[in-house]
């Protein structure tokens, strides 16, 4: 009897000190809570009660080298709703159905959705985000936003690019350089109680965005006009596929317009412009399309609506490549007299062709251009003495300057999707490889490479990139960022440079590069014209490169006109466009540089 009540005793001790221990355990884990982890689940608590909206930051802008605003923001409205702080649903669903266009079937749809916070529209005009928080609805928020505004529409469409819905860069500069322009995004923290009600004595907590950088780039915004005015002249009097004219400082590579037409309007981008439909719509039946192809892309399927849009966007300066065709001599006598392999005085023989492998190369000249010098050689575009001119320099020296000039490489331009050079390997280049490579032919190159390795040949000799980018300037115009560029030095030497330069002038001044002539200047150049591929489709590429003064480059322009209709010869069709722009042109920059200075 003892024992059992000892056991007892005991039972009752062990759930005492169990009931102890859990307490105490209990205790502890709350001082834990409330005292160590009180922050920890205060936030956490807070978080449920908060309610968090994005404040975009407003984009930088992009200006020209005057200063000039071409990508700006406009103030738009992003317009949401709040489920459960609703109070008249159908009010609201009728209030934004009538103001924001939209049916009543999608707006009710976001309406009656239970979320924290419904998207219904954005990029909506402020006039209307305005009219719409007049209402006063319980459960609508009009929060302000900003939307790209291109004051020029296409000018220059190809190298800006533009945003996507979201307000970040989508293609060309956009893009390049969003890292710079977007800047960072605010918030508004709202409280609410357990309903998800706001509680308006609370007010609201605010992080203020950080508003993106302004871009200056080089371009001049009165070249690039001028330089699209001609673009789009010479395309229509020609009936051609398209004009693609590049200017450019030979010194620095800085870029002064790029215009590749037809363009397409910055701030409607997904509408096909019509100069681009009439050169580019796919060939479909009536019955396939349902009619007409319109602007809008009916009668397109959406795979070939977006197909049409990303060529419609592509910048062939950049991004498409092509046979340079008799500009590439301007290279091959680079190397040549930098090799010593020519002279200017150095004479040759034109029959009309060239025998090379059994391969009959023909001249330009049916008739061929008897004796004549390297410098007459040159001034006559004479494709036998440049294919005796790559022989001596053989596939090794030929290859090595090749990749000495950098053409090996892309440019490294500040805009994305650059095309690389399509060019042979060297174990494969033969005798015909080696004699048509000389002359421009077999190969392709992007027209900013030319550009730019022109620039290089004729500068003195020193490797520059081609580029828009300049500095960057924060709101209190702070500079922010100054860009800096590449610049191999010495891949040309400078006598060499000199030599060139006056060969070049002398084909502008007396021989085959007349037309690109403009009175008071001394222009160098060199025409161009090639056969597209594949061969024997009699559509060709007619192209003039020319830069001015011939003995201090200060400014290089290339005019390339793809299937012209007619009359192709560059030296006929494109030599005039560039000698137009420098006829306007030189004396706006004479006049820019002595007001700078």
């Amino acid at each position: 009897m003892e024992t059992s009540k000892t056991f007892h005793r005991k039972k009752i001790v062990i759930v005492f000190l169990i009931c102890i221990l859990l307490f105490l355990g209990l205790s502890g884990r709350m001082v834990y809570l409330m005292v160590f982890r009180s922050e920890h689940y205060s936030a956490l608590a807070e978080d449920l009660h908060q309610r968090e909206r994005k404040i975009k930051a407003k984009r930088g802008r992009i200006l020209d080298v005057n200063g000039t605003i071409l990508a700006d923001n406009r103030t738009v409205c992003t317009i949401s709703v709040i489920h459960s702080q609703i109070t008249d649903p159908e009010k609201v669903i009728a209030v934004l159905s009538e103001e924001l266009g939209l049916s009543e079937e999608t707006v009710r749809k976001r309406v009656e959705k239970v979320s924290s916070i419904e998207k219904v529209k954005s990029n909506v005009d402020k006039e209307v985000g305005d009219a719409i928080r007049a209402y006063k609805l319980d459960g609508v928020k009009v929060d302000e936003d900003y939307k790209r505004y291109y004051p020029y529409d296409e000018l220059a469409s190809k190298v800006l690019g533009f945003t996507g819905a979201d307000n970040q860069g989508i293609l060309a500069l956009e893009s390049y350089y969003e890292e710079y322009l977007q800047g960072e995004a605010g918030t508004i923290l709202e409280m609410t109680d357990a309903r998800g009600v706001e509680l308006t004595e609370a007010g609201e907590e605010r992080v203020e965005p950080v508003n993106g950088d302004d871009l200056y780039i080089s371009m001049d915004v009165n070249i690039q006009q001028y330089a699209t005015q001609l673009a789009n002249q010479v395309m229509k009097a020609k009936e051609a596929q398209s004009v693609s004219i590049l200017v450019m400082r030979p010194d620095n590579g800085e870029i002064l317009a790029m215009v590749d037409v037809p363009e397409y309007n910055l701030n409607d981008p997904f509408t096909l412009s019509d100069a681009f439909l009439e050169l580019n719509t796919p060939e479909t039946t009536e019955e396939e399309t349902d009619g007409e192809v319109s602007a809008s892309g009916d009668g397109l399927t959406e795979q070939e609506k977006q197909d049409l849009l990303n060529r419609m966007w592509r910048n062939a300066c950049i991004n498409d490549t092509y046979e340079p065709g008799s500009a590439f001599k301007i290279i091959t006598a680079s190397a040549a007299l930098e090799e010593g392999v020519v002279t200017e005085e150095d004479t040759f023989s034109c029959p009309g062709f060239i025998v090379v492998d059994d391969r009959k190369i023909r001249c330009a000249k049916v008739g061929g251009h008897g004796a004549e010098t390297f410098v007459q050689g040159t001034m006559n575009s004479c494709n036998p003495v440049f294919v005796t001119v790559g022989q001596r320099l053989g596939v090794d020296r030929y290859y090595h300057y090749f990749e000495q000039f950098g053409l090996k490489q892309k440019t490294g331009i500040d805009l994305p999707g650059e095309a690389a050079t399509i060019m042979h390997k060297k174990e494969d280049m033969g005798p015909v490889e080696l004699a048509t490579v000389s002359f421009g032919q077999s190969f392709q190159i992007t027209p900013i490479q030319l550009a730019a390795t022109v620039s290089s040949l004729i500068n003195g000799g020193d490797r520059i990139t081609p580029h828009f980018g300049v500095k960057t300037v924060n709101e209190a115009g702070e500079v922010t960022n100054t860009f800096e560029w590449e610049v191999q030095e010495n891949i040309l030497s400078e006598s060499t440079s000199e030599r060139l330069r006056a060969i070049l002038f002398q084909v502008v001044e007396n021989g085959g590069g007349k037309n690109g002539k403009v009175e008071g200047y001394h222009i160098g150049g060199k025409t161009a014209t090639s056969e597209t591929l594949p061969r024997g489709t009699g559509k060709y590429i007619s192209s003039f490169l020319g830069f001015a003064p011939a003995e201090d480059p200060k400014v290089l322009a290339l005019c390339i006109i793809r299937v012209p209709q007619g009359t192709y010869y560059g030296g006929l069709i494109a030599a005039p466009v560039v000698r137009q722009l420098f006829e306007n042109i030189l004396p706006y920059l004479e006049k820019r540089e002595y007001n700078q200075g």
